[in-house]
């Protein structure tokens, strides 16, 4: 609206001797060069015909964008900017405010948006883009910033579990399209499985998620008697590097499906006894299987081994052979396959609880 644009300098100054709040507005002129753009090409918006003067320090004597964004980046040094397409009718404002300085500009290139998989616009109302949100549940960024890049353009194909130096060293400015990109948060779990994995494999980054992830196990299971020994560092450190791959996320390992891994049972002999009148038998049996050189702890292979086991019972079948080592391993009737229980608590583990069953 030009407001105040031909207030003459004794008025601005009555103005101000009333102690009026005042802004500070850039005069717009006619005649904007066209520029550039990196995604979409040559463009010109003529501002001064479509809009007034802005504001570019505000009463409060803070910056707005258009001044903030001009004065930081060429500070910064900044040679290329890369910013939502929504600010692309707003660039020619700013190259005006580069040239009032005399300075020199840096590129342009403005990105098409993120849409959800709806294909509406991210929104704050739907819940689905803070950040806070995502490292709350455990995403890692590197997994953020790999899906939101495989959505969209930049590279010659898509692909997923790039480092962020593959992503550095992959990205093309010349092969963003100007199409808007869909945004599928269902697949972040996969993608941060992969990136997961690779934390988990690297020793230094390992350490810090077994710290993280005994103070998770205290959170969720410290009122449920948690013997201090599986919060050892090597026991949880075995834990994650035999169920890495099979997680998406660190807080997996502390839902109901794993809670075997660190709360120990205690069955009562008489439970056990309704389920087999082998108990000790077979207890044995699996002793020795464990304490074997021949045992492989893979979940094919003790499930081949265990079935061996069984024939050499008197009476109990191999579902009910099953049922009592869930027990006895988890103190549950319902879980995760007896093979796979054994794999992740390691020959060990599985050999104390054995011991505990069969001397209670």
């Amino acid at each position: 609206d030009n407001r105040c644009r031909h207030l003459t300098p004794a008025e601005v100054a009555q103005k101000l001797s009333q102690g009026l709040d005042c802004v500070i507005r850039f005069r717009l002129e006619k005649g904007v060069e066209p520029f550039q753009d990196l995604v979409y090409g040559w463009n010109r918006h003529e501002v001064a015909e479509v809009e007034g003067d802005p504001v570019i320090l505000k009463a409060d004597g803070f910056p707005t964008y258009h001044l903030a964004n001009v004065v930081d980046d060429h500070h910064m040094g900044i040679t290329h900017v890369l910013r939502g397409t929504e600010w692309l009718a707003s660039t020619s404002k700013h190259l005006l405010l580069y040239k009032a300085f005399g300075w020199e500009p840096p590129q342009f290139g403005h990105l098409p948006l993120l849409l959800n998989k709806e294909g509406s616009k991210l929104s704050k109302r739907q819940g689905d883009i803070f950040l806070e949100h995502f490292a709350r549940d455990g995403f890692l960024p590197e997994a953020l910033l790999d899906i939101v890049t495989n959505c969209g353009s930049g590279f010659t194909e898509k692909q997923m579990g790039r480092t962020l130096e593959e992503l550095i060293s992959q990205f093309e400015v010349g092969r963003i399209t100007t199409h808007s990109a869909l945004l599928d948060l269902e697949a972040l779990p996969e993608f941060n499985r992969i990136h997961l994995t690779r934390h988990i494999e690297n020793p230094g980054l390992c350490q810090k998620l077994v710290r993280e992830l005994q103070g998770l196990v205290e959170l969720v299971y410290g009122d449920q008697q948690v013997d201090p020994d599986v919060l050892e560092k090597e026991y949880v450190e075995r834990v994650l590097l035999l169920r890495k791959g099979h997680i998406s996320l660190l807080k997996d390992l502390v839902s109901s499906d794993y809670s075997y891994l660190w709360v120990r049972p205690s069955v009562p002999r008489q439970q056990l006894q309704t389920i087999s009148a082998e108990v000790d038998e077979i207890g044995k049996l699996v002793l020795g299987l464990m304490k074997s050189q021949a045992a492989a702890l893979t979940v094919e292979e003790l499930n081949k081994d265990l079935r061996s086991l069984q024939k050499q019972t008197r009476e109990t079948k191999y579902s009910s052979m099953m049922q009592l080592l869930r027990l006895v391993l988890s103190g549950r009737q319902h879980g995760p396959s007896v093979a796979e229980m054994m794999v992740t608590l390691g020959a060990e583990e599985v050999c104390g609880r054995i011991h505990r069953a069969l001397s209670s």
